[in-house]
C-alpha cells in the first residue's frame, strides 16, 4: 500500500503542484527558522510514510530495546566491570557520581535510537543510540506543521488518512516530570537550554524556548559560560535557573571548561535539574552496542529481550585482542576482523555525525588493517555492515522535478525512557547519512492510511 500512497504523492506533484510546493518549503522555512545553519533542513518536497502497522512494530522493537538498554544503564551505575566494557575517560566515571550525588533518578527525557528499517520485510537494524539529548524534536514538528499546509497533501488527504507525530509536547512533559520526581517544587519553573553560541542548531534552541513558554514555562536560551553558581543556585545574569535542558555535549562541556564548572557545580549539589543527566552520557558511545551484543553480557537480559538484542542490534565488539563469538562460533576478533572488511565498519566510541568511521567494504586491505591497529590505540568498535534503505524523493534541481533515490534512516524518539513517540528521518545520497555535515536532509513522518470507501 505505501508504495501507491508514494506514487499519488508524486503524481500530484508531476500533475502541476510541485513549483507551488517548493516555493511554500523554502519560504515557510525561512519563516520559521527552519535552518540547520545556513541551509534549510528540508530540501525534499515528500515527507516520509509509514502505514500504521509499519509504525507499531517500530514503536514496540524499540521500547523493547530501551528496555535492554536501560538495564545496561543500572549494571554500570554499581558495577566498575562493566563500565570498563565503555572506556569511560575518568571524566565520564566522576560525571556518574555527580548524578548519584544529585539523586537524578532517570536519565534521559528524551533519547533517540537511530535505525535503518524495511518496513516491507521487518528488517530493523539499530546502528546507534543518541542518549545525550538528541537534536532535532523541535525542527520536526515544525516540517510536520509546514507540509500539513501545503495543498499538495490537502490533496492527498482526500485519499489517505495522515496522522502526523509532533514531539515537543512530549519533551516539555517529560522534562517537567523528570523536574518533579527529582524534586522540584517551583509552579512555573524557569528552563534554560543551554549550549554553545555558534552551534548549527541554535535555531531549534528558540524554537524549543517559544514551546517551553507556551505551555507556561519560563525560558531562556544561554551558554555555559554564561552561567552561574552563587547563593546556592545557577543563574544566568538576575534569573535564577530551575531547569537546565541540555543541548550541550558532555564531552566538549568537561573539555572546554572542566568538572568545576558552574554548571557541574550546581548539578551535583542539587541546586538544579539538568536534563538528560550526566549518567546518560556512557550509552551515547558506540561501544554500548558491543556491550548489548557481546554474549558475556547475555546474562543481564530476559530471552525476550535478547530475541530483540539478536535481531535488531547488529554484530559489535570493542576492537581488541580477544577471543569472542560470531554466528555462535569462537573467532580470534583481531585475525577475523582483518579478513572480513567486506562486511565490516570500524567507528570511534565517542564520536557523532559519521566523524571517523571506516568502511572496510570501501577500504583496500592496508588501510583496513592500518585501521586495526589504530584502533588499539583508541578506544574504537567494530561492527557488523547494516542493510541501508532507498527511496524515491521528489526535489527542485535548476526549476525542473527530480524524483530520485537517497538512502533513508529511521530515528525514533524516546521520551522518558518508555515512551516512543516520532521519528526523525535524514536523507542523503551517501549511505553515512550525515545532515551535520549541511548536505544532507531531514523530513517530517507520517502514518498514512487509505479512506475506506
Amino acid at each position: 500500500m505505501i508504495h501507491q500512497a508514494i506514487q499519488h504523492y508524486h503524481d500530484l506533484l508531476v500533475g502541476g503542484l510541485a513549483e507551488e510546493t517548493h516555493q511554500q518549503v523554502m519560504e515557510t522555512q525561512r519563516k520559521n527558522r527552519l535552518y540547520f545553519g545556513p541551509n534549510p533542513v528540508c530540501r525534499v518536497l515528500r515527507p516520509h510514510f509509514y502505514t500504521t502497522d509499519a509504525w507499531r512494530y517500530l514503536q514496540t522493537r524499540t521500547a523493547l530495546i530501551l528496555t535492554a538498554f536501560r538495564k545496561i544503564h543500572d549494571a554500570l551505575m554499581e558495577d566498575s566491570a562493566m563500565r570498563a566494557q565503555l572506556d569511560l575517560e575518568p571524566y565520564e566515571e566522576e560525571m556518574l557520581h555527580v548524578d548519584k550525588d544529585a539523586g537524578f533518578k532517570t536519565p534521559w527525557t528524551s533519547s533517540r535510537l537511530d535505525s535503518f528499517y524495511r518496513p516491507d520485510t521487518g528488517y530493523l537494524r539499530f546502528v546507534e543510540y543518541n542518549a545525550e539529548t538528541p537534536a532535532g524534536i523541535g525542527y520536526g514538528d515544525g516540517l510536520t506543521d509546514m507540509f500539513l499546509n501545503l495543498e499538495v497533501m490537502r490533496r492527498f488527504q482526500k485519499r489517505y488518512n495522515v496522522r502526523g507525530t509532533p514531539g515537543m509536547t512530549h519533551l516539555t512533559d517529560s522534562i517537567v516530570r523528570g523536574y518533579r520526581e527529582w524534586g522540584g517544587k517551583v509552579e512555573h519553573p524557569m528552563i534554560a537550554v543551554v549550549d554553545w553560541a555558534d552551534v548549527a542548531t541554535k535555531n531549534e534552541h528558540y524554537i524549543s524556548k517559544e514551546v517551553f513558554e507556551r505551555a507556561g514555562y519560563p525560558s531562556t536560551v544561554t551558554e555555559p559560560e554564561a552561567m552561574t553558581y552563587r547563593n546556592d543556585g545557577l543563574y544566568v545574569g538576575d534569573i535564577k535557573i530551575d531547569i537546565i535542558y541540555k543541548r550541550v555535549l558532555c564531552t566538549e562541556l568537561v573539555h572546554r571548561l572542566g568538572m568545576q564548572t558552574d554548571i557541574v557545580r550546581a548539578v551535583r549539589a542539587g541546586s538544579v535539574f539538568m536534563t538528560n543527566s550526566f549518567s546518560a552520557k556512557p550509552l551515547a558511545k558506540k561501544a554500548s552496542l558491543a556491550v548489548l551484543s557481546d554474549e558475556h553480557n547475555a546474562h543481564l537480559f530476559t530471552p525476550e529481550e535478547l530475541d530483540a538484542v539478536h535481531a535488531h542490534i547488529p554484530w559489535t565488539r570493542r576492537v581488541q585482542d580477544r577471543k569472542t563469538e560470531y554466528e555462535g562460533k569462537e573467532i580470534d576478533l583481531l585475525s577475523w576482523v582483518s579478513a572480513n572488511k567486506q562486511k565490516l565498519v570500524v567507528k570511534p566510541n565517542d564520536e557523532y555525525g559519521g566523524s571517523g568511521v571506516i568502511i572496510g567494504w570501501e577500504t583496500d586491505q592496508t588501510g583496513w588493517d592500518a585501521a586495526i591497529r589504530h584502533a588499539l590505540t583508541t578506544p574504537h568498535v567494530v561492527q557488523e555492515r547494516v542493510l541501508t534503505v532507498e527511496r524515491d524523493f521528489p526535489m527542485m534541481i535548476n526549476g525542473r522535478l527530480d524524483i530520485s533515490k537517497r538512502y533513508v534512516d529511521a530515528d525514533p524518539y524516546v521520551y522518558y525512557g518508555e515512551r516512543v513517540e516520532g521519528c526523525l528521518t535524514r536523507l542523503s545520497g551517501s549511505a553515512l547519512l550525515n545532515v551535520t555535515a549541511g548536505t544532507g536532509s531531514v523530513v517530517p513522518m507520517f502514518v498514512v492510511d487509505p479512506i475506506e470507501s
